[in-house]
C-alpha cells in the first residue's frame, strides 16, 4: 500500500546513508527514480539528488524538474519531457492534495542539503505545475513545492473506515499573495456573475456567486499582475480547468481543448501576452 505523509517512526531530519536505506525504511521506494508514485495513485516521495539542472531548492519553497528527457551519459536535458507517469503522479498529488514526502541528498547543490547521506525534510504540498524550456531548450515539467509546517497522518490508498468525532484542529501560519478584492469584484460584476466560457450563473442564499481567475498566475515564478487585463469572470469549475491546462484561449478569444469561444464585454480588454503564456506554459492541446 503506497502511503502519503508521514512513516511511524521517522521523524523530519532523520538521516539515511543510501538510496536501499530509504527504500527499506518507506520512505522513498524507488532505488533510482527520483519521484515515487504512480500515475493513477499520486506521488508519495521525492529525492532531490542533483539530477536535474534545472532543479531550485529555497527551503521551504521548491521548483523541482519532472522524470524523463536526460541523457544518462552527460546529465544533460536531450529530449522533452512528457506529462506522463511520474510527472502525472506529481499532478494528481498537486489536485488531490496529497502531502509529498521531500528527501534531499548530498549530490543536490543546495545550502539546505546534508553533508553525506540522504535527509528526510518533511512534508509538502505540490502547489502548481506548469511546462517551460528548461536551461538545454527543451521543455520540461515544472512543479511547485511548499512546506507543510506541520505534520500529516499517515494516509495510504485503502484506509480503514473513520471514527468520526471532532475535527483535530492546529495553528498554522501561511504565506498568501495578496490580490485586490476591488479589481476581481469589478470583473465579476461587469459579469453579472456569469462564467464567461459556459455562461452559468451560481445562485446561492446571498446572491450570484462566481470566481476571478487570472490567466497568467500569480506570484513566483510566473509573476502574472494583478490587472484587469489579466482577470477572468468564471464558474468554479472552468477556473480549475484553467488553471490546470483544461483548455486555453487563442487570442480571437476560440477555446482551446473545449468547444466554444470566450465571452468578452467590450470594455473588458484582455492582454494577449498572458493568454499566450498560458498556452505556452500549460495547455497540452496547443503542443
Amino acid at each position: 500500500m503506497r502511503v502519503f505523509g508521514e512513516i511511524a517512526g521517522i521523524p523530519e531530519g532523520s538521516e539515511f546513508e543510501s538510496r536501499p536505506d530509504l527504500s527499506h525504511y518507506g520512505i522513498h521506494r524507488p532505488l533510482q527514480a527520483g519521484i515515487s508514485g504512480s500515475q493513477v495513485e499520486g506521488a508519495d516521495s521525492i529525492v532531490l539528488s542533483g539530477g536535474y539542472e534545472d532543479d531550485k531548492d529555497y527551503g521551504n519553497v521548491i521548483i523541482y524538474t519532472g522524470h524523463g528527457g536526460r541523457s544518462q551519459v552527460t546529465g544533460f536535458q536531450v529530449a522533452d519531457q512528457q506529462l506522463s507517469h511520474q510527472n502525472l503522479a506529481l499532478t494528481l498529488s498537486c489536485q488531490r492534495g496529497l502531502p509529498v514526502r521531500v528527501i534531499r541528498g548530498h549530490r543536490h547543490k543546495s545550502e539546505f542539503s546534508p553533508v553525506q547521506g540522504y535527509r528526510y525534510d518533511g512534508l509538502y504540498r505540490v502547489e502548481s505545475y506548469w511546462r517551460e524550456r528548461g536551461l538545454s531548450g527543451y521543455f520540461v515539467w515544472r512543479f511547485r513545492l511548499i512546506k507543510i509546517e506541520n505534520s500529516v497522518k499517515v494516509t495510504g490508498v485503502e484506509e480503514e473506515q473513520p471514527i468520526y468525532g471532532k475535527s483535530k484542529r492546529i495553528e498554522t501560519t501561511i504565506q498568501r499573495i495578496i490580490r485586490s478584492t476591488e479589481l476581481s469584484a469589478y470583473v465579476k460584476t461587469m459579469y453579472n456573475f456569469q462564467c464567461q466560457v459556459c455562461m452559468v450563473e451560481i445562485s446561492t442564499n446571498i446572491g450570484f456567486y462566481a470566481e476571478a481567475a487570472h490567466i497568467q498566475p500569480l506570484g513566483e515564478p510566473h509573476n502574472g499582475p494583478d490587472t484587469i487585463e489579466n482577470i477572468l469572470c468564471l464558474c468554479p469549475n472552468h477556473h480549475v480547468m484553467l488553471d490546470f491546462g483544461g483548455f486555453g484561449i487563442e487570442d480571437d478569444l476560440t477555446l482551446i481543448g473545449i468547444k466554444g469561444k470566450l465571452y468578452k464585454k467590450p470594455k473588458h480588454i484582455i492582454g494577449q501576452t498572458f493568454l499566450q503564456y498560458h498556452r505556452e506554459h500549460f495547455v497540452i492541446n496547443n503542443w
